[in-house]
């Protein structure tokens, strides 16, 4: 009896063991499988900034060349703007003249389209 019991006892702490080794390798494999989804997340979070990098810098090259346009517009503008200004100052007077002259010299005569009914 003792024999069996002994026997019982070992395939207890067999079984014990293997209890042991499976929740160990269990244990290993949910480490395993964290470790790989923190490797794949900081994977995409790289390539995620790589692409983004890449967007910013071409972006930056679209938008750049509008940058200069945009630039080159107001300059011209502002060029186009003074050249008006100079022609406004020099003409000023002369255009001013002109209009007082045209108001307050009156020239009474009959228009051609007048008709004088017979």
């Amino acid at each position: 009896m003792a024999s069996q019991s002994q026997g019982i006892q070992q395939l207890l702490q067999a079984e014990k063991r293997a209890a042991e080794k499976v929740a160990d390798a269990r244990k290993r494999k949910a480490r395993r499988l964290k470790q790989a989804k923190e490797e794949a997340q900081m994977e995409v979070e790289q390539y995620r900034r790589e692409r983004e990098l890449e967007f910013q810098s071409k972006q930056q090259a679209a938008m750049g060349s509008q940058g200069n346009l945009s630039a080159e517009v107001e300059q011209a503008t502002r060029r186009q703007v003074q050249g008006m200004q100079s022609s406004q100052q020099k003409n000023r007077e002369l255009v001013l003249a002109q209009l007082l002259g045209m108001v307050c010299e009156v020239r009474p005569q009959v228009h051609p389209n007048y008709r004088i009914a017979a």
